[in-house]
């Protein structure tokens, strides 16, 4: 008997967002914080495909005729502004809740997109290319880290970009990003976030690197209690966005 194909998929992962997918729209429910991370990230988005590719980013469609992928897209918070923008977006996510909840909702907006359940690692050996891939809040919850970075960076085109959000593992991060807002403030559900799965820089540089991509900026993220909202920062401790392009 063969061995089964490795997968990025944690089964144990998908079942606990599915069984939240109904909330996903809802901007004070379980996905409260995506909804007020989404600003600063679509912000730094834009501004940094808009850059690359040449266009004005405050123009109504700067990512207009661009391709993206949002991998782990759930239910499509990501998805809607991207194609808002102009670009032609598939969202794809290992939850069919999920990709249903998402479907339904763009469909009550108006909004385009092309929507399957379906992992990383199938979409490369498809040969999918895209001028972006999303990577955010996903690599933490995935079994296989760097299969799944390779894969996503294998559907990179030539020029294109990879962006990566996500947590990293240190003590910082354990006290305010699970014991503080799981258990404390409750802003997301206790058990979202396991300690050992969190991702450091330096283990998604690695694989991203060895796909032939280069990491070409790093910023952190905070939120700011005075403001209500989420914030750049140099502190990369807890929340952290990294940007890879692939040569030309």
């Amino acid at each position: 008997m063969s061995a089964a194909a490795p997968s990025t998929i944690d089964q144990d992962e998908v079942d606990r967002f599915s069984a939240m997918a109904s909330q996903w729209w809802d901007p004070t429910g379980k996905f409260r914080p995506l909804h007020k991370f989404n600003p600063v990230r679509l912000t730094y988005i834009r501004d940094h495909a808009a850059a690359r590719f040449g266009r004005d980013p405050k123009s109504p469609e700067p990512l207009k005729g661009l391709r993206i992928l949002d991998i782990g897209c759930g239910g499509g918070l990501l998805c809607e502004p991207m194609a808002r923008m102009g670009a032609d977006v598939v969202g794809a996510d290992a939850s069919e809740t999920n990709i249903e909840v998402a479907k339904i909702h763009a469909a009550q907006s108006g909004v385009e997109v092309d929507y399957r359940a379906v992992t990383a690692e199938t979409l490369a050996a498809e040969g999918e290319q895209f001028d972006i891939v999303l990577n955010m809040e996903v690599v933490e919850h995935v079994a296989d880290v760097d299969l799944f970075l390779s894969s996503c960076a294998d559907m990179v085109k030539p020029g294109g970009l990879m962006f990566v959000a996500t947590i990293n593992r240190t003590f910082k991060a354990l006290a305010l990003a699970i014991v503080g807002a799981e258990y404390v403030l409750r802003w997301l559900p206790r058990g979202t976030h396991q300690y050992e799965k969190l991702v450091r820089p330096e283990e998604i540089e690695g694989p991203v690197g060895n796909s032939g991509m280069q990491v070409i900026d790093r910023t952190g993220v905070f939120y700011s209690p005075i403001s209500d909202s989420w914030q750049l920062s140099r502190d990369m401790d807890v929340n952290y966005m990294m940007l890879a392009a692939r040569l030309e």
